[in-house]
C-alpha cells in the first residue's frame, strides 16, 4: 500500500510530496541507507518499469531524489530537459495528426465522390465515419493500452493512420476507400482517447500547460488541414495526390514517436498490482456520463457551426467569399482560447467562472446570428469561437478530474465514445429543422436550447470530483502501469 501523509492528498496513487508537488515532513526514513531509502512502494513502482536512482526513483524522465534528514524526508526533482523535449514534440506531433484525415474530405468530397462513383448514401457513410469510428475505436483503446501499453497502442495506431491514409488516397472503389478510411480513422481515435493519459504520465505537474500546448496543435491541425487541401489537390493534380503528400505529416510523428517506444514496459512477475479502470466502470458513474454529455453536446455544438455557419451566412445574404471568410474567422479565432483555457482552468480548483464566461460567448454568438447575422459578421463568428473553448476546458478536466493515468484513459474513453455519438446527431437534426422550416430560427434555437443542459453538466464536471473516487475499486495504490 502507498503509504499516506496525514497532510496530503495522493495524487496518481502518490502522496503529493512523491508524485513531486511540494515536500512532505511527515514520513520518517526508516534508514538513511541507499537500500533502505527506497521504500517498499518505491520497489513497487520500479517493478511497474520505474528504476531506482540512489537514494530515488525515475518516472518518465521525472527524477524523484529523496535526501533524509531529522524530521523526514525533503522529495525534490529534476527533470531531465532531453527526455522531456522528446516526449513533448512526440505529444504534439500526435496531435496534430488527430483531426486532418476527418477534415481534409470536405474541400475535395464532391472530386472524391466523382471519381469513385460515390452515391449520396455512401457519402453520406463518409461524412459520418469520424464519429462513428471515434465512438467504437474510442471505446477499445483503454482495454487495449491496459494490456499492450499507451505508447505502444498509439505506435500501432499511427502506423494504422500512415497505412490507411496512403492506401485509401490510392483506392480504385469506394468499398476500399471506406474501408482504408476506417483504418486510417480507428488509429486517429485511439490516439485522441490515450493522449490525455500520456499527458498525465509525462507531464503530471504540468497537465494545464501541456493540454494547451496540445490543444493548440490539434487546432492548429484542423486549420491546416481545411485551408490546406483544396489548394494542394490544385497544385498536385487531384485529390489523391493531396492525400498522399499529408501522409507525411503522419510520418513524421510516427518516427518521431518511436523514441517513446522505450517507455513501453514488458510484463512484471513481481510488485503490487495495478488498476486498471475499464470503460465499462466508467458507465457507472456520475462524473461519467457528466463529462459524456458535456463532450457530446461540445461537440455537437462544434460540427454544426463547422458545417452549416457559412450557409446561414450565405442565406441571410453575404457572399460565398464573405462568408467563407467568417467560417476561417470561426476556426482561426478559437486558436487564442485553445492554448490559454487549460493553463487557467489547471490553477483554478473549479474554473466554474471560466465556463460560464465560454457559454456566455456562445449565447452571444448564437443570438447575434440569429437577429443581425449580417450586421457584425465576423463579431458573431469569433464569439462563437470563444464559445467552442469548452472543448479545450474538457480535454483539460480529463486530466484534472482523475487521479491516474488509467483513470484518464478510462474517463476519456467512456466521455469520447459516448459523446461523439451524440455529437453525430447534431448537424443532422440542424439539418432537418431547416429543411422543415425553410428558415434558420429553429435551427439556432435548438442549439441555444442545448446550452441550457450543458451549462448544468458543465458546472458539476468543473466542481472538485475525481472518477477514481466512484469506481468500485477505489483509488488505485501505485501508478498503473501504461
Amino acid at each position: 500500500m502507498t503509504p499516506t501523509c496525514p497532510s496530503h492528498t495522493p495524487v496518481m496513487g502518490l502522496p503529493l510530496h512523491t508524485a513531486g508537488i511540494g515536500r512532505c515532513h511527515h514520513l520518517a526514513p526508516t534508514s538513511t541507507s541507499r537500500t533502505a531509502a527506497t521504500p517498499s512502494w518505491g520497489r513497487g513502482l520500479r517493478s511497474q518499469g520505474l528504476s531506482a536512482l540512489g537514494s530515488g526513483v525515475e518516472r518518465w524522465g521525472v527524477v524523484i531524489v529523496s535526501r533524509p534528514y531529522a524530521g523526514g524526508t525533503h522529495m525534490q526533482t529534476r527533470r531531465p530537459s532531453r527526455d522531456t523535449t522528446i516526449a513533448l514534440i512526440a505529444i504534439l506531433l500526435l496531435a496534430f495528426n488527430l483531426r486532418p484525415l476527418a477534415t481534409s474530405v470536405g474541400p475535395v468530397l464532391k472530386q472524391i465522390t466523382a471519381d469513385l462513383s460515390m452515391g449520396g448514401a455512401l457519402a453520406g457513410l463518409l461524412t459520418s465515419l469520424p464519429a462513428l469510428c471515434f465512438a467504437v475505436f474510442g471505446a477499445l483503446a483503454p482495454s487495449i493500452a491496459s494490456r499492450i501499453g499507451a505508447h505502444r497502442t498509439i505506435g500501432i495506431a499511427l502506423v494504422a493512420l500512415v497505412v490507411g491514409q496512403g492506401a485509401r488516397a490510392w483506392a480504385p472503389s469506394a468499398g476500399l476507400f471506406l474501408l482504408f478510411s476506417v483504418v486510417a480513422l480507428g488509429g486517429m481515435a485511439l490516439s485522441n482517447v490515450l493522449l490525455p493519459s500520456l499527458v498525465r504520465l509525462h507531464f503530471p505537474q504540468r497537465i494545464g500547460l501541456a493540454t494547451s500546448l496540445y490543444s493548440l496543435s490539434l487546432t492548429l491541425g484542423v486549420t491546416a488541414a481545411s485551408a490546406a487541401t483544396y489548394p494542394l489537390a490544385v497544385a498536385l493534380g487531384g485529390w489523391r495526390a493531396a492525400f498522399t503528400a499529408t501522409t507525411a505529416i503522419g510520418l513524421a510523428a510516427l518516427l518521431c514517436w518511436l523514441p517513446m517506444l522505450r517507455y513501453a514496459k514488458a510484463k512484471h512477475s513481481t510488485g503490487p498490482v495495478a488498476h486498471h479502470y475499464s470503460v465499462a466502470s466508467v458507465a457507472r458513474t456520475r462524473m461519467g456520463w457528466a463529462i459524456a454529455v458535456m463532450f457530446g453536446i461540445q461537440s455537437a455544438q462544434a460540427y454544426t457551426i463547422f458545417g452549416w455557419l457559412p450557409t446561414i451566412y450565405i442565406d441571410a445574404g453575404l457572399s460565398e467569399v464573405s462568408a467563407g471568410l467568417m467560417l476561417g474567422i470561426a476556426t482561426g479565432a478559437g486558436i487564442i482560447p485553445s492554448f490559454f483555457t487549460p493553463i487557467y482552468a489547471s490553477r483554478k480548483a473549479e474554473p466554474v467562472g471560466l465556463f460560464l464566461l465560454i457559454m456566455a460567448f456562445l449565447v452571444a454568438g448564437y443570438l447575434g446570428l440569429w437577429l443581425a447575422p449580417t450586421t457584425l459578421p465576423w463579431l458573431w463568428a469569433i464569439f462563437l469561437a470563444f464559445g467552442t473553448a469548452s472543448f479545450p476546458l474538457i480535454l483539460a478536466l480529463l486530466g484534472l478530474r482523475s487521479r491516474t493515468a488509467s483513470g484518464t484513459a478510462a474517463l476519456s474513453g467512456f466521455a469520447q465514445s459516448v459523446g461523439y455519438l451524440i455529437a453525430a446527431s447534431g448537424p443532422f437534426i440542424v439539418g432537418v429543422l431547416h429543411a422543415r422550416t425553410e428558415n434558420w430560427s429553429w435551427s439556432i434555437g435548438f442549439q441555444l436550447i442545448l446550452v441550457i443542459p450543458m451549462t448544468f453538466v458543465g458546472i458539476k464536471c468543473c466542481r472538485t470530483w475525481f472518477i477514481e473516487d466512484e469506481l468500485p475499486s477505489g483509488p488505485p495504490d501505485v501508478v498503473p502501469s501504461l
